[in-house]
C-alpha cells in the first residue's frame, strides 16, 4: 500500500506539467457566454430573469496557473433566502487563480479562512464551515455577523467556539443549498438540491424549485465539482472504495464525528478553553465547529483531517490528492463539508483583479459530447398530474434539448437542460390525459421515454 501511495503522490506532482490540455484544472470548467441567470423573490415562485451570464466565461492558462473568469452566478435559480438576508446573488466580476502544480504542505497545515477558500467549476464561490459568528465568553452571547456585536479581537481573531453555518443558517439557504454574502453567492457544502436528499431537511424546494451543480448518484464516481485554493480538486460525495481505483463505488465518509459532551469547556483535543453555552435545544451539539472531533479510521473510504485523501479518480488515473463533499447516509451534509478545517496543500490560489502574465486561452471542448444512455435520466412522477420532472444523473457540460410529444407525434412543449443544471420540468396541468413521449437530444444522440399524464 505504501508503494501505491508513493506512486500516486509522485504522479500528482508532475501530472500538470506533462500536457496542459490534459490537466483537469484547465478543461473541467463549465464555460458559457450565452445563458443568463435567474432568481426568486420571496412570495413569487416564478423565477425572475437576470442580465448576468452564468458559469465561467473565459479560461486562460500558463505553465503554472489557470485563470477562470466568472460572474460568480450559477445556471440554477438562486434564492430566496428566508432568514432575512437582504442580499441577492450579484455579479462578482471575478478571476480565480488556481495552481496547475499543487503540492502537499509538509509543514504546519494552513487553516481555512472566512470567505472564499476555493471555487466550483461553475464559478460559484466555496466557503468553509463558518459564518462569522462565534461565542463571546465575556458577555455569554453570540458575537460577530449581522445583528451581533463584534467579537473580541475583531472578525479575524480566533475564538474558542465558532458557529457552524450549516445548522445555524439552514433557514437562509436556497433550494441549491447556497446563499450570498454581500452579493457573493456561495456554497459551504455539497451543492445539490435539498429535495434530492434521501432525508429532506428543508422544504424550501417545495415553493422555490431549483437544482444544484450535480445530482448524487450512489452507483458512479461523483464528478469533479471544483478546486480548492491549494489547487487540489474537489469531488462530490461518492468515489472508489480503494485508493487505487478498485473496490466499487462507495460514499466517502468524514473522519469527524460529534463529541459526547453536554458542557462546552474543552477543545476537541481535551484542552481547557473558555466556556461556551451548554448543549441545549438552542445550541445543539454540532452548532459550533468545536463540537466535532477527528478520529482516524484505517478504512480507505474514510477521509483525513483535511476532508480528502490521496487516490485515483476518473480525471486523475495516475492519482491525486482530492477533497470530497461529505454527506451522511441520508445525503445530508456532514462536517467539515468540503475542505477543512485545514488545507492539505500549500495555499497559492486566490481571487485576482487581472491576469499579469502571458497565457493561452482554453477553447472549451464542451461541444464534444458523449452518447446519451436511457439510465442517465430519471423521470418522475410517472404518471404526472401538475408537474413532470426530468433529472439527469451526470454533469451537464452542454445544453440539451428536451421535447415533449403527444401520442400523435405533435410537439406540445420544449425545454433545455442548461449547462451546469440537473433538472428540467414541464407544467402538465394544461395537457390532456394520455400517453406522451419525451425526447432528449445532446446533438450526438437521442434518448426517448414514455410518460403518462393523469389528472
Amino acid at each position: 500500500m505504501k508503494k501505491i501511495l508513493k506512486s500516486i503522490a509522485f504522479s500528482t506532482l508532475f501530472l500538470a506539467g506533462v500536457n496542459a490540455q490534459t490537466n483537469p484544472a484547465i478543461f473541467s470548467w463549465l464555460q458559457n457566454n450565452i445563458i443568463t441567470g435567474s432568481h426568486y423573490l420571496q412570495g413569487n415562485s416564478t423565477p425572475i430573469a437576470d442580465a448576468v451570464l452564468v458559469n465561467v466565461q473565459t479560461v486562460q492558462y500558463s505553465t503554472n496557473w489557470v485563470y477562470a473568469s466568472t460572474k460568480g452566478i450559477p445556471s440554477y435559480v438562486t434564492g430566496p433566502f428566508l432568514d432575512g438576508n437582504p442580499s441577492f446573488a450579484s455579479d462578482q466580476n471575478a478571476i480565480y487563480k488556481i495552481s496547475l502544480n499543487p503540492v502537499q504542505n509538509t509543514g504546519t497545515a494552513a487553516a481555512t479562512t472566512p470567505g472564499n477558500i476555493g471555487v466550483f467549476i461553475n464559478g460559484v464561490s466555496l466557503f468553509d464551515y463558518r459564518d462569522g459568528v462565534a461565542w463571546n465568553p465575556n458577555t455569554n452571547a453570540l458575537c460577530g455577523g449581522p445583528g451581533n456585536p463584534p467579537c473580541p479581537g475583531g472578525p479575524q481573531a480566533n475564538q474558542d467556539w465558532n458557529r457552524d453555518a450549516i445548522p445555524a443558517e439552514k433557514a437562509g439557504f436556497d433550494c441549491a443549498k447556497g446563499h450570498p454574502a454581500m452579493g457573493n453567492y456561495h456554497h459551504h457544502q455539497n451543492p445539490s438540491a435539498f429535495n434530492l436528499d434521501l432525508a429532506v431537511i428543508s422544504n424550501i424546494c417545495d415553493l422555490y424549485l431549483a437544482d444544484g451543480l450535480y445530482v448524487i448518484d450512489s452507483t458512479v464516481h461523483s464528478p469533479l465539482i471544483g478546486f480548492a485554493y491549494d489547487g487540489f480538486p474537489i469531488y462530490g460525495a461518492y468515489g472508489y472504495k480503494n485508493l487505487n481505483g478498485t473496490g466499487g463505488i462507495t460514499r466517502m465518509k468524514s473522519g469527524y464525528s460529534q463529541r459526547n459532551i453536554t458542557v462546552r469547556n474543552t477543545s476537541p483535543t481535551g484542552a481547557s478553553v473558555s466556556s461556551g453555552p451548554n448543549v441545549s435545544t438552542t445550541y445543539p451539539i454540532g452548532y459550533f465547529r468545536e463540537d466535532n472531533e477527528f478520529i482516524a479510521n484505517a478504512s480507505p473510504d474514510y477521509l483525513d483531517v483535511h476532508n480528502g485523501r490521496v487516490c485515483v479518480t476518473p480525471e486523475y488515473p495516475n492519482g491525486t490528492y482530492a477533497y470530497f463533499a461529505t454527506v451522511d447516509e441520508d445525503w445530508n451534509s456532514t462536517y467539515p463539508y468540503v475542505v477543512g478545517p485545514t488545507f492539505y496543500g500549500t495555499v497559492t490560489g486566490s481571487k485576482v483583479t487581472s491576469v499579469s502574465e502571458p497565457t493561452t486561452t482554453y477553447a472549451s471542448t464542451a461541444g464534444i459530447v458523449e452518447v446519451l444512455k436511457e439510465n442517465d435520466f430519471t423521470v418522475y412522477p410517472n404518471p404526472a398530474s401538475d408537474l413532470l420532472m426530468i433529472q439527469i444523473k451526470t454533469k451537464v457540460e452542454e445544453n440539451m434539448l428536451v421535447k415533449l410529444y403527444d401520442i400523435k407525434g405533435k410537439m406540445v412543449a420544449e425545454k433545455q437542460f442548461l449547462q451546469g443544471r440537473t433538472i428540467v420540468f414541464f407544467e402538465t396541468e394544461v395537457l390532456y390525459d394520455g400517453i406522451y413521449f419525451l425526447e432528449i437530444n445532446n446533438g450526438k444522440s437521442t434518448v426517448r421515454k414514455q410518460v403518462a399524464i393523469q389528472h
